[in-house]
């Protein structure tokens, strides 16, 4: 099988968990989608935010497409680099899944300016504040070491870009505004994406 193939259905796995599964058990549980689209007038941060991130998405799927069809160079990947990157694929859908149903019933994509949804702090929450995250750009990055051509590069771009200004323009915001004082304080002693690192000072 031609590694493009064996790409191609890891992204798809990947896929069918983090969104897939996730919404399906979030919709027995709660009878919502958690789905909110985009937000911000077009040409906003916010909507850039959500408009690289579905590019990210769409590119991961091209990428081994167009290494199958010969449309862009897949450089060679030798057993231990395939067998490194596609571990690290594995592990990263587990612990996405996993940052997912910790999250609970305050699970969404998107963010509504009127909903109120706890503050989770617990878990994978409490090293990082964005382990969702963390463990999606994990895998993404993992993925391209699996398909290291230019589309795959491109995608984890995107997808790093659309991340950074969901959480700092959009999600840190909503969390502020709804949480105040004890958002601040969490974000004060817990890592953005890395433990650490990012902190909201003031």
């Amino acid at each position: 099988m031609r590694l493009e193939v064996v790409a191609l259905l890891m992204i798809l796995g990947f896929y069918a968990v983090a969104f897939g599964l996730r919404t399906y058990q979030h919709l027995r549980q709660t009878g919502s989608t958690g789905f909110h689209g985009l937000s911000g007038r077009p040409g906003s941060v916010e909507w850039w935010g959500g408009a690289l991130f579905v590019l990210g998405v769409v590119l991961s799927l091209v990428a081994p497409i167009a290494g199958l069809l010969g449309w862009v160079a897949s450089p060679e990947v030798g057993p231990g680099q395939f067998i490194l990157g596609g571990g690290a694929v594995l592990v990263g859908i587990a612990a996405t899944y996993a940052a997912q149903t910790a999250m609970g019933r305050s699970w969404r994509i998107g963010v509504r300016g009127e909903e109120r949804t706890e503050l989770v702090t617990a878990g994978p929450f409490a090293l990082v504040r964005n382990p969702i995250f963390s463990c999606m750009l994990f895998t993404a990055a993992a993925l391209v070491v699996v398909l290291p051509n230019a589309v795959a590069l491109a995608s984890f771009a995107c997808l790093l870009l659309a991340v950074e200004l969901q959480v700092r323009w959009v999600e840190e915001p909503y969390l502020l505004r709804v949480h105040g004082g004890k958002y601040r304080s969490y974000a004060g002693r817990v890592g953005r994406f890395v433990p650490g690192l990012g902190l909201l000072r003031g």
